[in-house]
């Protein structure tokens, strides 16, 4: 053995099962810690390993968990060469320090296990520490005094094999005599294990010696010698693989058990369409397969779990939680590790406490509790429970996305059915709008004129004939636009005509506000189709009549910057809500949900859907000073070349006065 006081690599703490090991697991702490270095804690598991008992294992296991606590990576491995199992992890792992319990009691024919590690990696430094003279009684001479009656058995079997074979050895040869003997102790080794089984053989050789004298062979006959010694060595081996068998098939028949508990519950989880499904299925498994009371805890819209709700008819499979129970799940569920009991978190809890982990989020958590807390020591049982785990969190996120598809499908079908009922009014009414805007303005305009009064009502006959007209395109453009069947006629233009073009169309809806416009001189081409931006600028226009005073003030300004025409409509009116800038862009917002001011909410909508289509962008904001601006934004391309001409910039034609 070699000891290591230098800085040491990856320091891996090998136990056996033992009394040695709390012994190794401190002293690779402890040098892990010295040289600031990661460590690890394996178990190597086998038939010699699981001979010491169920209480050395639940032990050793035990010590697995303190020591994941103290920061190292824990493992149990399988395998029957116990050295090469460990060289072989220290190699994929990394490790250069191996420590391990000094042995005591070692047989003369057996070689030390850490002489056999050494032979196994020799590049790895082994650490040997003092360990208890004074083993741990575990295996079969413990349970062979908790529990005698298998070996009571394997006498009782051998006498009575005496008793049916000696009375036969007049007649039969002694190797006959010895095959009866040899039959036995194989049905013994089948039956009741390796310890019975060398006490049966030994209790048959005993009695063929006592008993071979008073028969007539001479059992000092070399022949008859031979015959007993191999009976007796045939009968140890015999014993020793019938027992290794045994336990190999037990652990293949656990394994399979747990394989088919896990393909049984995807089975079923893959037909759930509800939570609550998921919910039945997980708790019937876990009752089923761990004897254990579960509950899936759901979080709400502020990531708060809710409390189990009892089903009718299945009360007694839900378990009843506390308050310290739900802050012992939230907890879980906030970090997205498990807590409760088995663990290092909260272990005095009776329950266990496991996220539901799925590949997009936690989905949850899940509250087992199981009879027998020390069951969910043992790394098969845990590893199950894991994967039950890990497959209702990804049930629940099958089941969540489902219901979003579900929820998509029906806002489609709902939107779809929205613009085809849009479109079809709009078609209707906009031929008898335009009729009644028609007659209401050459009423306005009859010879000879109106009186007074009567004007007054044929302009106000005018006015909200124009605003119908102005909601009913809005509603067409918006079913055109939604349905894909707007076709932009894309031209290199001068944005400064749209201005003016919708400054005129929208005279009558800004009144007697004032108009500014601040556009600078050789502003370059860009492509947009004319008649579509001047919607856009004739709803920023209208939008801003509609929410400022009369006697507001309207700016309408252009310029070029960093590749992009910015075309903004601002007003010092009462400015936007707070916080809900964008969403002033959704159909059917309005800036205030409850207002006189005519109109659905379409304008901005529009306007928006207008600006994407051309590849621009469009926000609103809140001057500094007091009102509210819209702005746009339009890619600049690459214009064709203009003839050389000295061209002058000419303020917009309509006087601002006017408005």
């Amino acid at each position: 053995m070699q000891s290591s006081e230098s800085k040491t690599g990856t320091v891996l703490a090998v136990l056996r099962a033992d009394a040695g090991d709390d012994a190794a697991v401190a002293a690779a702490a402890r040098l892990a810690a010295r040289s600031d270095a990661p460590w690890h804690a394996v178990l190597v598991e086998n038939a010699h390993t699981r001979r010491r008992g169920e209480a050395a294992r639940l032990r050793t296991l035990e010590l697995l968990r303190r020591a994941h606590a103290q920061g190292a990576v824990t493992a149990v491995l399988e395998g029957r060469d116990a050295p090469a199992v460990v060289a072989g992890y220290a190699r994929r792992h990394g490790c250069t320090t191996a420590v391990l319990a000094r042995e005591h009691g070692t047989a003369w024919w057996q070689v030390p296990f850490g002489r056999r590690l050494a032979q196994a990696a020799p590049e790895l430094d082994l650490v040997d520490v003092a360990a208890p003279s004074t083993p741990v009684v575990t295996g079969p001479r413990a349970r062979a005094r908790r529990a005698p009656r298998p070996y009571v058995a394997a006498v009782t079997a051998s006498l009575a094999t005496a008793l049916v074979a000696l009375p036969l050895l007049p007649l039969l040869d002694v190797a006959n005599v010895a095959m009866l003997f040899l039959l036995m102790v194989v049905l013994v080794a089948i039956r009741l294990g390796r310890g019975p089984a060398i006490l049966a053989t030994v209790v048959g050789f005993c009695a063929l010696v006592v008993a071979a004298p008073r028969r007539q062979y001479d059992v000092s006959e070399f022949k008859y010698a031979v015959a007993l010694i191999v009976m007796l060595a045939v009968g140890w081996i015999t014993a020793r693989l019938t027992s290794d068998l045994r336990e190999q098939a037990e652990s293949a028949i656990g394994r399979e058990a747990r394989t088919r508990a896990l393909y049984e519950f995807a089975r079923a989880l893959s037909v759930a369409l509800l939570t609550e499904q998921v919910f039945e299925i997980t708790r019937r498994f876990l009752a089923r397969t761990f004897d254990a009371r579960a509950a899936i805890l759901l979080p709400d819209d502020a990531g708060r779990l809710r409390w189990p709700v009892a089903e009718p008819g299945s009360d007694e499979r839900v378990p009843v939680l506390s308050v310290l129970d739900m802050a012992a799940a939230q907890w879980a569920f906030e970090h997205a590790a498990p807590a409760g009991a088995g663990t290092d978190t909260l272990p005095s809890n009776p329950y266990l406490y496991l996220p539901l982990l799925a590949p997009m989020r936690s989905r949850g958590v899940l509250a087992v509790r199981v009879p027998d807390v020390a069951a969910l020591l043992v790394p098969e049982r845990r590893e199950l429970l894991d994967a039950f785990a890990a497959l209702a969190a990804i049930a629940l996120e099958r089941v969540h996305y489902v219901d979003v598809a579900q929820d998509a499908v029906v806002r489609m079908e709902g939107e779809r059915l929205r613009n085809s009922l849009l479109a079809a009014l709009s078609h209707d009414l906009r031929t008898p709008l335009t009729g009644l805007v028609g007659l209401s303005e050459s009423l306005t305009l009859s010879r000879p004129p109106l009186a007074a009064a009567q004007m007054e009502l044929a302009t106000a006959l005018r006015d909200e004939a124009r605003r119908m007209s102005t909601l009913v395109a809005n509603l067409l453009d918006m079913a055109r636009i939604q349905s894909g069947g707007v076709k932009l006629n894309l031209q290199w233009q001068m944005v400064e005509e749209t201005i003016g073009s919708a400054l005129r169309a929208c005279r009558w809806q800004l009144g007697a506000r004032t108009v500014d416009t601040h556009i600078p001189r050789g502003l370059p081409l860009v492509r947009f189709d004319a008649t579509l931006l001047e919607r856009v600028l004739c709803n920023l226009l209208e939008n801003a009549g509609k929410y400022t005073p009369p006697d507001a003030h309207v700016t309408v300004a252009a310029r070029a910057e960093e590749g992009l025409l910015l075309v903004s409509v601002c007003d010092d009116g009462l400015g936007l809500p707070a916080g809900r800038e964008d969403a002033l862009f959704e159909k059917f917002v309005r800036g205030q949900q409850e207002s006189s001011i005519a109109g659905v909410g379409l304008g901005l909508a529009i306007c928006r859907a207008i600006v994407d289509a051309h590849g621009g962008r469009m926000r609103a904001f809140n001057r500094a000073d007091a009102g509210a601006c819209f702005e746009l934004s339009l890619p600049l391309g690459d214009p064709p070349p203009l003839p050389d001409a000295d061209t002058e910039h000419h303020d917009h034609p309509i006087d601002q006065h006017e408005h």
